[in-house]
């Protein structure tokens, strides 16, 4: 069966658009990791200073068409972390060191993964890239939606669960009520992104992130 016109011209419209999305996250991936070097330098010493261990935290988590990739965070834990506790964190964990703390409140742990936009594995503004078991969690749907598209940096959930550790503070089972909670609302926010998706949504998303880690 073959397709009507206005499907094939919806369909070149699609591959236009992610064409650009990557020209858009290759050029600004790049400006980005060139402006930070000096910032990128700092954080490290002050990692290294403050605990041992490596700069960076690698970590598999579910990419675009469910692959899987090593996404890149500077390390704000303890070694041997994620065996002596949940994959979520919440407020006061002590697991996360001195310099941990102040670099997830104000999202600098995440620029690494800059590096992971200029390979090709994530986008500045996506749906955040989870671990394999809690995708187990995505109904079926949701699951081929989301995943269609590369993970990114930043989405409107990113923002509005900026401080999803204090949310789990006082939570018996932090990492119970994020898949009861917390993910539904997230995949909720996912879908929507990936159905209004835009260019100029991303810009507006990138300035909202911008805004939100310079008031926090």
């Amino acid at each position: 069966m073959r397709a009507e016109p206005s499907e094939k011209a919806g369909a070149r419209r699609g591959m236009r658009g992610l064409i650009t999305k990557r020209l858009f996250d290759m050029v600004f991936a790049t400006l980005g990791l060139v402006s930070l070097a000096p910032l990128f330098l700092l954080v490290a010493a002050c990692i290294k200073l403050d605990s041992q261990g490596p700069v960076f935290f690698r970590q598999e988590r579910v990419g675009r068409f469910g692959k899987l990739f090593r996404i890149h965070k500077f390390r704000t834990m303890r070694l041997g972390a994620e065996k002596a506790g949940p994959l979520v964190t919440r407020a006061g964990d002590e697991r996360i060191t001195l310099v941990g703390r102040f670099l997830r409140r104000h999202k600098i742990d995440e620029l690494p993964q800059l590096i992971d936009v200029l390979n090709g594995k994530m986008s500045l503004v996506g749906a955040r890239p989870e671990v394999p078991r809690y995708i187990e969690h995505y109904p079926p749907q949701a699951k081929a939606l989301i995943l269609a598209l590369r993970p990114g940096i930043t989405d409107p959930a990113s923002i509005l669960y900026s401080r999803e550790e204090e949310l789990l503070a006082n939570s018996l089972d932090p990492e119970g009520d994020y898949i009861k909670k917390v993910l539904p609302e997230k995949l909720r926010y996912y879908e929507e992104y990936v159905q209004r998706r835009s260019l100029w949504r991303d810009v507006v998303l990138i300035l909202r992130t911008l805004k939100a880690i310079v008031v926090s």
